[in-house]
């Protein structure tokens, strides 16, 4: 059999096993749920009231936290840093023994229980971001790593133009941890529901160099599907070596994020 022929045949096959896959039941229900991820499934996983409360107060100390040292800082804090600041700002209060362990408990849980089925990327619930790693980006109140992560935003800004924006850089676990449970508490202590929006503390690749980009100017639309709209992503698809981590079918779990750029 010619090259030709053999590869003719497996571009075939290949074929033939996305046709079974698109009619097996359990990938037909996988895509439903990243398609539809505002949507609420059977088979969710739900936080008990008793739980959803103690995600509220600790959410809420938190965000005090975030109020005191500013939304940059709070990028970048560690998990260690966090509980020391609530020591010893009145106005933040003392995180309590039940609320530190409920944050651990968090970081350390296995996430496919969500139906989230990435990689976790942290495995120190205490580790932290090292500020001589990072550049703060002008004009965003970002930060991203220094080396491939800032030189691949500096390329985009140079092939793209200035209509693209760094909308979000590094994120440190307790950025991650503060976002996942506001998302959960906006989700009624649906579980799964965050997760197909958010990955869980732990298993963002925000934490490693990930990051987030939009167009100047379209606020809150940059992290919704009308991104992929705009000029600015079609010059993105256009330049040929830009990755999306998060596609309309990826195998993460999570809803299609055409603004989240690939790093690492």
């Amino acid at each position: 059999m010619s090259a030709p022929q053999r590869l003719e045949n497996q571009v075939a096959d290949l074929q033939a096993e996305i046709e079974a896959a698109k009619s097996d039941p359990h990938v037909k229900d996988y895509m439903q749920k990243i398609r539809y991820f505002e949507g609420v499934f059977e088979d969710d996983y739900f936080v008990d009231a008793a739980e959803f409360k103690l995600i509220s107060q600790t959410l809420a100390r938190m965000n005090k936290v975030q109020r005191t040292i500013g939304h940059g800082n709070f990028n970048l804090i560690s998990f260690d840093q966090m509980i020391k600041y609530g020591r010893n700002f009145s106005q933040v209060g003392e995180f309590s023994k039940v609320e530190m362990e409920y944050l651990e408990q968090l970081f350390f849980s296995d996430a496919k229980r969500y139906g989230f089925y990435g990689e976790k990327v942290m495995n120190g619930l205490t580790d932290r971001v090292a500020s001589k790693d990072l550049l703060k980006v002008p004009k965003t109140g970002n930060y991203l790593f220094k080396g491939k992560s800032i030189q691949l935003y500096e390329t985009l800004r140079r092939d793209v133009g200035e209509d693209i924006v760094l909308t979000s850089g590094v994120r440190s676990t307790v950025k991650q941890m503060y976002l996942y449970l506001s998302k959960v508490v906006q989700a009624e202590g649906n579980m799964s529901k965050a997760s197909r929006s958010l990955a869980p503390p732990g298993y963002s690749y925000h934490a490693i160099g990930d990051f987030d980009v939009g167009k100047v100017g379209f606020g809150y639309q940059n992290f919704t599907s009308d991104f992929a709209e705009t000029d600015v992503y079609k010059k993105l698809q256009d330049l040929g070596y830009i990755s999306i981590r998060y596609t309309n079918d990826n195998k993460f779990g999570v809803r299609y994020e055409p603004w989240h750029i690939q790093v690492v």
